[in-house]
């Protein structure tokens, strides 16, 4: 169902003391990324610092994505939480607002036990919506294990996973045991997507998409047409700037990427702090490779 490059929507700031949303910056992206061809958005993840936005802003965030997709491509709200009831809201509201489906990372700092995940997920599933999961082990402290992620791909609302484990072997044992079933395995990690499409993956969830989304896309369309030493030269071609997107913790580097492109960027809220200047000098460094 949710298929190609979706990129997880970095969320601009006004550079004042409230570091209020810059509403106006985030409409001006996504009309960019939309004309550039990406097959779909991912407001409010973690890329777009949704653990800083408060819940009205959420909320907005996912309703200005919407209306400013206008139905062009779909929307992929992320409205997870590690409070189920929280988690439960914030798909509510997305589906009120009319997401085409919802991303949801597991349950960071709680470390679940299997029923208690298993219950989380159906429980927001049950709202009858598709359902993405999302496994960050980096982030949340828990793997969801490939055996519960093919026990939840039963369900008829959980349609995919994005899958940033970083482990290749457990990425391909879920697509085996999915594969039968209409259930999409997404990359969310930029440097693994060409890997992860050649296993049978779907697209990728990607950081760097939202500043050079046409690599991504090129490399989705020339799997899709069995054209892999075309898609390698590009991935090679663009690993060093995928590589830079995680100098610092997600968002950092991909805020000061756009900033130093000209797109609406804004400061980080805390306790994310602005990148360093070695971190900004390399990310310089790196675009000057690319026009």
């Amino acid at each position: 169902m949710f298929e190609g490059v979706f990129p997880a929507l970095i969320t601009p700031f006004q550079r004042n003391q409230g570091k209020n949303l810059d509403l106006d910056g985030l409409r001006s992206n996504i009309a960019h990324l939309v004309a550039s061809g990406v097959h779909g958005v991912v407001p409010c993840g973690s890329t777009g610092e949704s653990a800083t936005l408060s819940f009205a802003e959420h909320e907005q965030v996912v309703e200005v994505a919407i209306d400013e997709v206008n139905g062009k491509v779909p929307v992929l709200a992320g409205t997870g939480s590690n409070n189920t009831s929280e988690a439960l809201r914030f798909t509510r509201a997305a589906k009120d607002a009319g997401a085409d489906g919802v991303l949801v990372i597991s349950p960071y700092y709680n470390k679940p036990n299997r029923s208690g995940l298993v219950k989380h997920y159906t429980a927001i599933a049950d709202l009858d919506i598709p359902v993405v999961l999302y496994n960050v082990p980096g982030r949340t402290g828990q793997n969801i294990t490939p055996d519960i992620v093919a026990e939840l791909a039963q369900h008829p609302n959980i349609v995919g996973v994005k899958e940033a484990s970083g482990d290749i072997s457990q990425i391909s044992t879920i697509i085996e045991l999915t594969r039968d079933q209409d259930f999409s395995v997404i990359s969310g990690d930029d440097n693994l997507t060409l890997p992860i499409l050649s296993l049978g993956g779907k697209g990728v969830i990607s950081v760097a998409a939202n500043i050079f989304p046409r690599p991504l896309i090129e490399i989705y369309e020339l799997v899709k047409k069995g054209d892999y030493e075309a898609a390698r030269n590009i991935h090679f071609l663009y690993s060093s700037l995928f590589r830079a997107m995680f100098l610092e913790s997600n968002p950092i580097p991909v805020k000061k990427a756009a900033e130093l492109l000209g797109m609406a960027s804004g400061p980080l809220r805390l306790p994310l702090d602005e990148a360093s200047e070695q971190t900004t000098s390399k990310l310089k460094e790196v675009l000057s490779r690319y026009d």
